[in-house]
C-alpha cells in the first residue's frame, strides 16, 4: 500500500504542476490583455482586427515571460532552458497553445455576437499534446482518473485483506483439539494473531485513502483547469469586443517561437512608436 500511495501522490504531483504551468501561461495572457484594455479609450475610432489583436498579446505574452525569466537566471548554468522547463515541456507546449488559438481564430466570422471562444479555448487546452500527457507520453486524464480512484481502492484492499486474515484464521481453528490443551492454545494465539494483523491492515488502508484524499483535494488539477479555461475565455471576449473586424493582413508573418526574445519585444516597441508618431505632411 505504501509502494501505490507513493506513487499516486507522485504523478498526482506531476499532473498538478504540469497544469499550473499552463495555468501560469494563462494568468500572464490575462494580465497584458487586462494592461492593454485599461490604457484604450472607449469611443476611439480605429480599424482593430481581432486576430491581429490576439497575435500580438499572444506573442507579447510569450516573449515576455520566458525572456525575463531567461533574463533572471543568467547566473545558473542552464541559460538556455531551466529544467523543469525542459522536463515538462513548458515552452513548447505555450508555442503550441498560440499557434493552435491563432490557427483557430484566424477564419472566425466577424458579428455583433460573441462566438463560441469557450469551445475555442478548452478544444485547444485539452488537444495541446505538452499539457495533456504526463512528461509528454503518459496520458494525463487517465492516469489522473486512476489516481481520483485510489483511496476507495485503499479501502477496498484493507476490507479485502482483514477478511482474508479471518478466513485464514478459521481453518485453523478447525484443526483444533480441545483434548490437547497446550495445542489449542497456540491455535488460539495464532488465530488472534492473524485476526490482529488483518484488522490492522483495515486500519492502513483506512489511512491511506484518507491521506490520498486529502492530497487530491490539496492538489487538484481540475480546480486549476477551470481557472485557466475562464481565464483565457474572459480574455480573448475582451480582445473581442475591443476589435471591429477579424480581417487577416496580407502581410503578416506567422508566429515564430525560435526567435530571439529580445528581438522580438523591440519590434514590437518600435512599431508601437511609430504609431504614435503623427505623419509629417508635405515637405
Amino acid at each position: 500500500m505504501l509502494s501505490v500511495f507513493c506513487f499516486g501522490l507522485f504523478f498526482r504531483s506531476i499532473i498538478y504542476y504540469t497544469v499550473r504551468r499552463h495555468e501560469w501561461f494563462a494568468k500572464e495572457f490575462e494580465k497584458r490583455v487586462n494592461r492593454f484594455i485599461d490604457a484604450e479609450v472607449p469611443g476611439k475610432v480605429q480599424d482593430v482586427s481581432f486576430y491581429s489583436l490576439s497575435k500580438k498579446l499572444l506573442e507579447r505574452t510569450y516573449y515576455e515571460v520566458f525572456e525575463i525569466r531567461d533574463r533572471m537566471k543568467r547566473r545558473r548554468p542552464d541559460n538556455i532552458m531551466s529544467a523543469s522547463d525542459r522536463f515538462f515541456l513548458v515552452r513548447q507546449g505555450c508555442a503550441w497553445l498560440v499557434k493552435d488559438i491563432l490557427k483557430q481564430v484566424k477564419f472566425l466570422k466577424w458579428n455583433d455576437n460573441n462566438p463560441k471562444l469557450l469551445n475555442i479555448t478548452k478544444a485547444t487546452l485539452q488537444h495541446n499534446p505538452c499539457f495533456n500527457r504526463v512528461f509528454g507520453v503518459i496520458p494525463m486524464v487517465g492516469m489522473n482518473d486512476l489516481i481520483s480512484i485510489l483511496p476507495g481502492l485503499f479501502v477496498v484492499a484493507g476490507i479485502l485483506g482483514t477478511f482474508i486474515g479471518i478466513a485464514g484464521g478459521l481453518e485453523g481453528l478447525g484443526t483444533m483439539n480441545l483434548q490437547d490443551l497446550e495445542g489449542s492454545k497456540n491455535i488460539m494465539d495464532r488465530f488472534l494473531h492473524e485476526i490482529s494483523f488483518a484488522m490492522k491492515s483495515s486500519i492502513i488502508g483506512i489511512i491511506f485513502s484518507l491521506a490520498s484524499h486529502v492530497f487530491n483535494v490539496i492538489l487538484s488539477p481540475e480546480r486549476s483547469y477551470v481557472s485557466m479555461v475562464d481565464r483565457f475565455e474572459s480574455a480573448l471576449d475582451l480582445l473581442w469586443y475591443r476589435s471591429d473586424n477579424n480581417n487577416y493582413p496580407a502581410n503578416e508573418r506567422p508566429f515564430d517561437e525560435h526567435r530571439d526574445a529580445v528581438e522580438a519585444l523591440a519590434e514590437d516597441s518600435l512599431n508601437k512608436e511609430i504609431s504614435k508618431t503623427p505623419v509629417a505632411r508635405g515637405a
